[in-house]
């Protein structure tokens, strides 16, 4: 690589450096939301639980437990639980068994 006719055209060695991360802490107003939602998914549903004040590693194992509870996939993202297909009224009652106020939002 040292040839004289070469020339650097892109290095990342440069640029902005950006500080680390800190964990972001969600506020919320007590009321966990349930929805269901297509938008961005090529029309497959999933049901985003949010508002769940919890840290992410409590959000996972929380999460980990729905899925079980609904037999599906799922995921956490930025905060908000999202599971597979609509699955609003079983996830609403387990949360409300957990001692979490639940709301049903959107159409």
């Amino acid at each position: 690589m040292a040839n004289k006719e070469s020339r650097l055209v892109y290095s990342t060695d440069v640029g902005r450096v950006h500080e680390r991360e800190q964990p972001q802490v969600t506020l919320t107003d007590g009321i966990v939301r349930i929805r269901r939602e297509t938008k961005g998914r090529k029309g497959k549903g999933v049901t985003t639980v949010s508002g769940i004040d919890l840290p992410e590693l409590g959000l996972k194992a929380l999460a980990k437990q729905l899925k079980q509870k609904c037999s599906t996939g799922g995921t956490v993202k930025s905060g908000v639980i999202e599971v597979q297909g609509d699955h609003r009224d079983l996830l609403k009652k387990e949360l409300e068994k957990r001692g979490h106020n639940v709301k049903l939002a959107g159409g």
